[in-house]
C-alpha cells in the first residue's frame, strides 16, 4: 500500500495539480488586490463614492445585505473580465510562437539540399558519356 501511495504521489499529474493550485493561489491573491486596490477605487470616484457594501434592506427582524451581494458580483464581473483578458493574450503569444515555429519548418523544407561538387561531377561525366557513345541502329541489316 505505501508503494502505491509512493507511485500514487510521484505522477506528473498530482505534481502539476499541486503545482496549479499554488500557482491559482497566488494569481488569486494579484486579481483580488487589482479589483480591491485599484479598479474599485477608480469605479467608486466614478460613481460618486457609492459604497455597495452598506446598502441593505431590512425586512422585519431580517436585514438583507444586497450591498455585498452586489459587490461580490462587481468583483466577480471584473475578476472574469480580468482572467479573460489574461487568457486571450496568452493565446495569441502562443498563436504567435506555433506560427513562427511551423515558418521555420516551412524555411527549412523549402531549402533543397544542396549536391556536393562530386556528385554535379559525376553528373557532367555521365552526361559527357552518353553524348559520345556512338548510337546504336535500331534497324537490322540486312545483306
Amino acid at each position: 500500500m505505501i508503494q502505491e501511495f509512493k507511485k500514487f504521489i510521484s505522477r506528473g499529474n498530482v505534481m502539476d495539480l499541486a503545482v496549479g493550485v499554488i500557482v491559482g493561489g497566488a494569481f488569486s491573491k494579484i486579481v483580488t488586490s487589482l479589483v480591491n486596490d485599484i479598479i474599485m477605487p477608480v469605479i467608486g470616484i466614478v460613481i460618486g463614492g457609492i459604497d455597495f457594501t452598506s446598502l441593505s434592506i431590512t425586512f422585519r427582524d431580517a436585514t438583507i445585505n444586497i450591498g455585498t451581494f452586489l459587490q461580490n458580483i462587481l468583483d466577480f464581473l471584473i475578476i472574469a473580465f480580468c482572467i479573460f483578458m489574461m487568457i486571450k493574450m496568452i493565446n495569441k503569444l502562443s498563436n504567435l510562437m506555433t506560427r513562427e515555429k511551423e515558418e521555420a519548418k516551412e524555411e527549412v523544407k523549402k531549402e533543397e539540399p544542396k549536391v556536393s561538387e562530386e556528385i554535379l561531377l559525376l553528373r557532367e561525366i555521365s552526361a559527357s558519356l552518353k553524348a559520345s557513345a556512338p548510337k546504336k541502329s535500331k534497324k537490322k541489316e540486312t545483306k
